[in-house]
């Protein structure tokens, strides 16, 4: 198993990814292609204890920043991001991850792999802390426009990444809406419902923004633009009761005091907390975005993992895991499986199938 890294990808490259990288080397006996510039990144490996690891580097003389975009995946042909798709277009890697500016990498991408055949959209997704189990949601950026049809792609694409990675067999479809009725939703949303229904999927209808978390469907739906200020949001509110709460235990003198007097009782509360650790670290791991490592650019012809651009070592680590997982597991097949599955007896032929077109 290959994976070609951009070791120039992330607000924190090259030191990070190369760390990320030797961890991943390590703990999953994995071959790491790292790909920038070479002194740059040997100099960086020179770092870390990595004698007799499988990592080797490939040169790229360019690299894409995270202020950059589209365009300069162009402009610079010999950038670290496009060299290390080639890699997996020549058959020298089984899969590409980079934690560099999402909208360049999946440009790369796109020049250096292409679709699948008969995807008409890529689109990113994440996996969602929902309870009892985390969801995928989809599309998440790459789309902030597209139509019925991409919709309908995007649910195929996505139940086939929740049953082989995510282990969940005959996932549930919802896609999200301003109402659980079927004639809710806006032109999108009210033109999507019925070729989910006709798709063969397991739809179960509308999701309202409240439910997400709900765990009411495995694998929900939306356009790139709602999909976006959904995730940007929560991780904004998550951060603002972080700060709020240890402004208000740790501000004024008299509850300075009191959280010092605390301190015996914890003690005393010792067993009872190891007795939970398990629990609470299950609870940790589902809430931290570094276990998940990336998001997997669904609809390339290759395993593209995007992961998030803050990404320390221990996300870029999880996001070789993502990759690698992803090819282990078919993910490509998968999705050309789906992509020419018939609908169910009795309706219709879906609208990627048929090729209508969102004429509104």
């Amino acid at each position: 198993m290959r994976i070609a890294v951009d070791a120039m990808g992330g607000d924190h490259a090259p030191r990070v990814v190369v760390e990320g990288a030797v961890r991943a080397a390590r703990a999953y006996g994995l071959e790491i292609i790292l790909v920038g510039p070479e002194e740059i990144v040997r100099a960086e490996l020179a770092r870390h204890k990595a004698d007799g690891l499988p990592i080797s580097i490939v040169h790229a003389s360019e690299v894409v920043s995270m202020t950059e975009h589209t365009i300069a995946v162009k402009q610079k042909k010999d950038n670290s991001m496009l060299v290390a798709a080639r890699l997996v277009r020549e058959g020298r890697a089984d899969a590409f991850a980079s934690a560099g500016n999402s909208g360049a990498v999946m440009a790369a991408a796109l020049f250096a792999l292409g679709r699948i055949r008969g995807v008409e959209r890529p689109a990113l997704c994440t996996i969602w802390p929902a309870s009892p189990t985390p969801c995928l949601l989809l599309d998440i950026g790459a789309n902030t426009d597209p139509k019925p049809e991409h919709l309908v792609q995007f649910a195929i694409m996505g139940a086939a990444y929740a049953e082989r990675i995510l282990g969940i067999p005959r996932p549930r479809v919802g896609i999200v809406s301003n109402g659980e009725e079927a004639e809710k939703g806006n032109f999108l949303v009210r033109d999507t419902y019925p070729l989910l229904q006709r798709s063969g999927l397991h739809f179960v209808g509308n999701v309202e923004g409240k439910d997400v978390t709900r765990g009411l469907a495995d694998v929900i739906v939306t356009d790139g633009f709602t999909g976006n200020v959904i995730i940007k949001l929560s991780e904004g509110i998550v951060s603002f009761l972080i700060k709020t709460l240890k402004r208000e235990f740790t501000q004024g003198l008299l509850r300075k005091v009191a959280l010092v007097l605390l301190i015996p009782g914890l003690m005393l509360m010792l067993p009872g907390l190891l007795i939970l650790s398990p629990a609470l670290l299950r609870l940790v791991r589902r809430m931290d975005y570094r276990e998940y490592g990336g998001a997997p650019l669904l609809g390339v012809d290759g395993v593209v993992v995007i992961g998030h651009g803050r990404s320390d070592a221990k996300a870029i680590e999880r996001m070789i895991f993502r990759a690698a997982r992803a090819v282990e597991q078919g993910l490509v097949p998968a999705i050309q499986a789906g992509l020419v599955k018939e609908p169910q007896e009795g309706s219709e032929p879906q609208g990627i199938a048929s090729g209508e077109a969102y004429s509104r």
